[in-house]
């Protein structure tokens, strides 16, 4: 891992004025200090989905509001801040345990999505609602060729509906196997199953995401068994 923090700076065009609050954003509570990240990303969840709905309410200003939640849900969520995350290889800075490292936890989705989350948090704390605004844009419109409700929002549970019934005449079962944290931060794990079969499984925030997750994986497998 690399230790200089200064090159991550770098990448997001700001430095930071007070260093413990990057330390804090960049710790992962594996590492156990007298600190972690958990607190500054559930303000950088709450300022990034302020910064994305306005963005999305200037930039479409003819669609409805159905239709800018739905944008808006296929940015801000596990995944969508994944890809942010890996863009600027968060993945390396992040403060981790010797075991969770082992174990992957530098290219985990769900804590990379975390740490972008707590390092926009971070921002907004020290610079304000103006700074953070335009690192989250800028690394958004970098990262998205088309930000559209087409391009973006991709229903994968209907399409594996619709196709397991025209193949099977069944719908597929989305079974939880775990949930795990505590209820404000909630991670759940579901098998999607067909015909008896379990096709895939996947973790999210909510039941309604690992449901997605887990629906796209087994159409990727469905269309292998063609």
């Amino acid at each position: 891992m690399s230790s200089n923090i200064e090159i991550l700076e770098e990448i997001l065009n700001y430095r930071f004025k007070d260093k413990k609050l990057i330390i804090e954003a960049l710790t992962h509570k594996s590492f156990k200090q007298p600190y972690d990240n958990e607190r500054l990303e559930f303000l950088g969840d709450a300022v990034l989905d302020l910064i994305v709905g306005e963005y999305l309410f200037k930039k479409f200003s003819k669609s409805d509001e159905g239709k800018l939640s739905k944008i808006r849900a296929s940015i801000v969520n596990e995944a969508g801040f994944d890809k942010l995350a890996r863009s600027i290889n968060l993945g390396e800075y992040i403060f981790l345990s010797n075991a969770e490292e082992n174990n992957g936890g530098r290219d985990k989705a769900s804590l990379l999505s975390n740490a972008f989350e707590a390092i926009m948090g971070a921002v907004y704390l020290e610079s304000g609602l103006e700074v953070v605004n335009k690192i989250a844009i800028d690394l958004l419109e970098k990262n998205y060729d088309d930000i559209s409700l087409d391009s973006l929002f991709r229903d994968y549970k209907t399409t594996l509906q619709e196709l397991t019934q025209a193949r099977f005449g069944i719908t597929p079962e989305y079974n939880v196997i775990a949930s795990r944290g505590p209820d404000h931060k909630k991670e759940f794990e579901l098998a999607v199953v067909i015909e008896g079969k379990e096709y895939a499984r996947a973790s999210g925030k909510s039941k309604k995401i690992a449901q997605q997750e887990a629906a796209q994986m087994a159409l990727e497998m469905l269309k292998k068994e063609k």
